[in-house]
């Protein structure tokens, strides 16, 4: 039986070494006095949007199981969840996205993993929204979209 212990060390230290490298990106491809630059102040407000929604979003699934002995699978409701069934995929995305818009065009890394991410969780995304669908059937509701809201 494989655990997560010998992974975390592994896991932090990528977490450390990608966010030096995402920091980076953003602060040295900066030009002196532009911290202030519409596209700064839009991609900032557009992470915070997302990191805000995704913690909620994540907050919303722990709290889906109310006791230890509860077992069965509930459908999320309440957030992004009224509007997607994949709603921490989507946060996630629009997290790099506004992370991306911040840094601008100076540097392709950050789009780079705007796509990465997104190619990552889309497919993601759709098996989850085909699962829900087939799992609750009518009950699902129907105008909820896998992982863009209104869209797809």
């Amino acid at each position: 039986m494989t655990t997560l212990r010998p992974r975390l060390p592994f896991c932090f230290g990528m977490r450390e070494i990608c966010g030096g490298i995402e920091g980076w990106c953003l602060l040295a491809h900066l030009p002196p006095g532009a911290a202030w630059a519409p596209h700064h102040v839009l991609g900032l407000g557009l992470w915070a949007a997302g990191c805000s929604a995704n913690m909620h979003c994540d907050s919303l699934l722990r709290n889906l199981r109310q006791s230890a002995g509860d077992t069965g699978y509930k459908i999320p409701r309440g957030g992004l969840f009224e509007y997607v069934s994949a709603a921490n995929y989507a946060a996630e995305s629009l997290e790099w996205l506004g992370y991306a818009i911040a840094c601008g065009t100076a540097s392709l890394a950050p789009w780079a993993f705007v796509l990465a991410t997104v190619c990552n969780l889309a497919p993601r995304a759709r098996s989850h929204h085909a699962w829900y669908k087939q799992r609750f059937g009518a009950a699902y509701p129907a105008s909820r979209r896998a992982f863009i809201p209104y869209v797809w």
